[in-house]
């Protein structure tokens, strides 16, 4: 499928209808979560605060380069932590999951790399084509949920930026936040004193206190996540998303110690994962089966850009996957500034890697100046293991957007959103879909 490119109309910038409240630095308790503001506020034009520049913290990083570690994260209590969508819902929650339920499909979006560091234009563009998918006429096709898959905040995470960058975005997105950290969300700035992720678990990982506002959100109703650590199962009707942390490095991602590579990490997501997948066999799970991590797998091996796959990542993941006996339907990412789609066709199965790094910050080019248009289909032998082959289908790298999924008790589908359609066009521009059964790619059916 050729993706169409279609100028959406000017969008009218306001000055800022809300801002972080004076004195708020301690969490406000609240009597439930909240998402959503009660009255939808237009467009800032610009940030609260002022975003530094970076260049000379990104210079010694680029100094250490071959040197920089991987950092320790909180390692979970449970061998797989869990959270619902009705956990995150709240009182309702069970009544939610049971329309879901009686409806027959569940719908959410994934999105990553919203992060921008110069205004809020591009991460609003974005944000609210997605809010404006919460209008859909029919019930059963308005989303429940969004998925973040990282690098939520930029450059290095910093508490001060959640309010410009995630929570004034998303202030009209009416439904639960989920997220894995991305590796800005983890990495730290040269010559501070800043702590790994402290950041992202404050407002992403409350599971087990009241609900509260946190400092960050500042006069905005959104209250911090309940998730139950920076990886983690999301249970949801129709569909099970495990989450990895693969750190904070550039290139590539890590979800281990990479037998004793790195000491000073652990195996915890492995061990993590391979629970997950049994449990889903164990219990006879006929759902979609979603792996979620920030470093994509695959990245296209055409150019020789940054940002690159991580094939030793993908390789331990497929090592619990053969261990267990399940495999995943899909596999989604950010970390590259694009979307691309992927088939990868192994022993039978035909699975979706797709890259959804376009959700805000500065879109990367695939090619460089005066290189030849890539023209896919294309195969990327380049990419195999030997025992696998991996087709490289479709990718926008001049565009925003993010992806919308549907799942029901029989297909997943997969779509591909840019915001430069508008707000109103809901017709994707890329998509796929996975028998949940065969674990092949087959013919949309839609639901009546």
């Amino acid at each position: 499928m050729t993706i169409r490119k279609r100028k959406a109309p000017a969008k009218k910038k306001t000055a800022p209808t809300t801002r972080p409240a004076k004195g708020n630095t301690k969490p406000i308790t609240t009597n439930g979560p909240q998402f959503a503001q009660p009255i939808t506020t237009p467009d800032p034009a610009a940030f609260i605060m002022q975003h530094g520049s970076d260049s000379a913290a990104y210079k010694i990083l680029d100094s250490q380069k071959g040197k920089l570690l991987p950092r320790p994260f909180p390692v979970a209590k449970t061998a797989e932590p869990i959270v619902t969508l009705g956990d995150a819902i709240g009182t309702q929650g069970a009544s939610v999951t049971t329309s879901i339920q009686r409806a027959g499909q569940i719908v959410f979006h994934v999105v990553g790399d919203t992060g921008n560091t110069k205004g809020p234009r591009d991460m609003e563009l974005v944000a609210d084509k997605m809010t404006n998918d919460y209008t859909d006429t029919d019930p059963k096709s308005v989303p429940s949920f969004c998925y973040h898959v990282g690098d939520v905040i930029y450059s290095f995470g910093e508490a001060q930026y959640y309010y410009d960058q995630f929570y004034d975005p998303f202030r009209n997105y009416p439904a639960p936040i989920f997220a894995i950290p991305g590796n800005h969300d983890g990495m730290v700035a040269p010559n501070t004193e800043t702590v790994t992720l402290n950041a992202f678990l404050e407002n992403f990982c409350a599971a087990g206190a009241d609900s509260h506002r946190t400092p960050e959100a500042g006069e905005l109703v959104r209250t911090a996540q309940v998730q139950p650590g920076v990886y983690f199962t999301l249970e949801a009707p129709f569909v099970r998303i495990l989450g990895l942390y693969s750190n904070c490095l550039e290139d590539p991602g890590i979800i281990s110690t990479q037998n004793g590579t790195y000491p000073g990490l652990t195996d915890a997501q492995l061990r993590f994962l391979e629970t997950a997948l049994e449990r889903v066999v164990n219990e006879g799970f006929g759902g979609a089966v979603l792996i979620a991590v920030h470093h994509p797998p695959y990245v296209a091996a055409l150019t020789g850009r940054r940002h690159s796959g991580s094939p030793l990542m993908l390789k331990e993941i497929d090592a619990v996957c053969e261990s267990t006996g399940c495999w995943p339907h899909a596999v989604l990412s950010g970390h590259a500034h694009n979307y691309q789609r992927f088939t990868r066709a192994k022993d039978g199965r035909e699975t979706p890697y797709l890259v959804a790094g376009n959700g805000g910050h500065a879109v990367a080019a695939l090619t460089h100046k005066g290189s030849p248009t890539i023209r896919t289909p294309v195969a990327q032998p380049a990419l195999s293991d030997g025992n696998d082959a991996i087709t490289f289908e479709n990718y926008d790298d001049t565009d925003y957007g993010y992806l919308r999924l549907i799942v029901d008790t029989t297909q997943l589908r997969i779509e591909y959103h840019p915001e430069s359609d508008g707000e109103n066009s809901k017709t994707p521009d890329d998509f796929v879909t996975v028998d949940i059964a065969s674990r092949k790619l087959v013919h949309y059916q839609a639901r009546s």
